[in-house]
């Protein structure tokens, strides 16, 4: 199998997971959004489990070891963010978590979420909208409007195109490299026996989805960083 024929095999599949009848057509069910749905329900039941009976005073090994990953998580993302931008560090470490878990998926046979342009340019538009809504809950209004004219005037139709560039690369950039590194996996798979692909397995389905995550929570730490600013 050529490039050409993996690349259509990848991107031009029928990605709907259920088809439902509706009205005269139908509605489809993406298996991004199962796969999503899956991922949600998993992380939600481990939160469950892992916060159970959680104490003040003497606390379990179970306990330590959860606050301690979640200071870490709170305080990699704290470093990304600063002070200014604090109030926004729960929201980028869930996006960070679920972004890590959904670019691993690979590893139990499922289609990582993030292969769906839809769902890597749904995140990017989120994150853009945080963006411009704490420039503005920051600066007000009139100051994040006149922000567009800085450092002169004649710049600002370049400013605004800024503003619509920035999603566009978010989705782009996550959509990419994991369509990438799929495309990678599957002629390697051709190409060598069966067990010799797993260290590259290992590093593509695990190394690259977890540098991804943290790029796109990277870059939308930064642009919120700059708008509070």
């Amino acid at each position: 199998m050529n490039i050409k024929e993996l690349l259509n095999e990848i991107l031009l599949k029928d990605k709907a997971f259920i088809h439902m009848p509706f009205g005269e057509g139908r509605f489809d069910i993406y298996e991004s959004v199962v796969v999503t749905w899956i991922i949600m329900a998993v992380i939600l039941i481990l939160l469950l489990i892992l916060t159970r009976d959680f104490k003040v005073h003497n606390i379990s090994k179970r306990q330590a070891a959860v606050e301690s990953f979640v200071l870490w998580l709170r305080g990699l993302v704290d470093g990304m963010l600063g002070e200014e931008a604090a109030r926004y560090t729960d929201y980028i470490s869930t996006v960070l978590l679920y972004l890590a878990v959904s670019n691993m998926i690979g590893l139990f046979g499922f289609i990582p979420p993030t292969m769906d342009i839809n769902v890597t340019a749904a995140l990017s538009l989120m994150s853009i909208i945080l963006v411009e809504a704490a420039g503005i809950r920051k600066k007000g209004v009139l100051k994040w409007l006149k922000g567009f004219t800085e450092p002169m005037a004649i710049i600002t139709p370049m400013n605004i195109l800024e503003l619509a560039i920035r999603p566009l690369s978010l989705c782009m950039r996550l959509f990419g490299n994991i369509i990438g590194a799929t495309v990678i996996m599957e002629l390697i798979k051709h190409v060598l026996p069966v067990f010799l692909p797993v260290p590259f397995c290992l590093y593509f389905d695990i190394f690259d989805g977890l540098i991804q995550a943290y790029v796109f929570v990277f870059l939308t730490s930064l642009y919120i960083k700059e708008a509070v600013e």
